[in-house]
């Protein structure tokens, strides 16, 4: 049972944005049971570790990691289907609408981002630049040893944007579309990504499935997302931020982060983004914004705003679309 009309879809999504926002993810069900994301990371490790071996020629590990990606995708549906179908044949459908609801919530992550990049300025504020890099390293890939203040920001506030778009905006987009189903079919992906879908020579061929889907399944989020975040800045800003979403987002090396990227920074009045150092390599990737780079605390600060801001007018819009995909139906 896996697919669901627009007049159930939509009051799922907004029902699951607005309890995620106040609710979060609870430490004390990450201690008891883990995680979903957990669960469908322990499954892509065990794909990984059968299929991703390096006697195979690169042909063969790019076909096994389709398969793998199959298997990631279809295993985690079967079993929402088989819940889902016994759910509404024992309980009314209004329960099950406010069950898939809450099991949504799990997959959306507006609490947990709000809570880590809070962390970043804390850190700074109470334990320096070595707070600051300790607090930062919880939420981004690169090396974070060298980072003064103005390099902690920069890469808080991108995670901030990044994230906002492929861990609340794609979730929640993919939910409104097929309920609980399609936020469960998004995050597999999108968690394979997380873990396969890299340019290094263990899984540059296994990975390359999951990297490309994840590209379009992130598509439509990420434009959302920076609608809502320049919409959340405040008036005065946002000529100049739809101006750095136009010029430089088709300029990073990533087809989707760069579009939340470059909304915040346009926002802000900043320039994020530009070369950063990954496992000892620098990465050269563009500048998103106009603004300056020397950012601050106080704009970390101002980037929490914008997204709480954007995360209401997300909320909202589903808000209206359930309202009125109910009242059609």
């Amino acid at each position: 049972m896996l697919f669901f009309p627009l007049s159930i879809c939509l009051p799922v999504a907004a029902l699951a944005a607005l309890l995620e926002a106040f609710w979060g993810y609870p430490q004390a069900l990450i201690t008891a049971i883990g995680h979903p994301v957990m669960w469908v990371g322990t499954l892509i490790g065990k794909l990984d570790n059968a299929l991703n071996l390096p006697l195979y020629s690169e042909t063969k590990r790019r076909w096994l990691g389709v398969l793998a990606l199959v298997l990631i995708v279809l295993l985690p549906l079967w079993l929402t289907g088989v819940v889902l179908r016994e759910g509404y044949a024992l309980l009314p459908a209004p329960v099950m609408l406010v069950l898939q609801a809450i099991a949504t919530t799990t997959l959306v992550a507006q609490k947990s981002l709000w809570t880590h990049v809070v962390a970043v300025g804390k850190g700074l504020r109470q334990g320096g630049l070595a707070g600051g890099r300790q607090a930062v390293s919880q939420i981004v890939g690169r090396d974070t040893s060298a980072l003064d203040e103005s390099g902690i920001v920069r890469a808080a506030l991108e995670s901030l944007a990044e994230n906002f778009s492929d861990g609340i905006v794609a979730p929640l987009f993919w939910a409104a579309l097929f309920g609980l189903p399609g936020a469960v079919f998004y995050k597999c992906i999108n968690t394979a990504d997380s873990m396969i879908g890299h340019l290094t020579p263990k899984h540059a061929a296994f990975g390359m499935a999951a990297a490309k889907l994840d590209d379009w399944v992130n598509l439509p989020a990420s434009r959302l997302a920076a609608l809502c975040l320049v919409l959340a800045g405040p008036a005065g800003t946002r000529r100049q931020a739809w101006q750095a979403v136009r010029q430089d987002a088709p300029r990073h090396r990533s087809p989707n982060a760069g579009w939340p990227e470059a909304a915040l920074a346009g926002v802000l009045g900043l320039r994020l983004a530009g070369p950063r150092v990954y496992a000892g390599v620098t990465v050269q990737d563009s500048w998103m914004g106009n603004g300056t780079p020397n950012a601050t605390r106080e704009d970390l600060d101002r980037g929490l705003v914008v997204y709480r801001r954007a995360c209401a007018i997300l909320i909202l819009l589903l808000l209206c679309a359930a309202l009125l995909s109910m009242i059609e139906a």
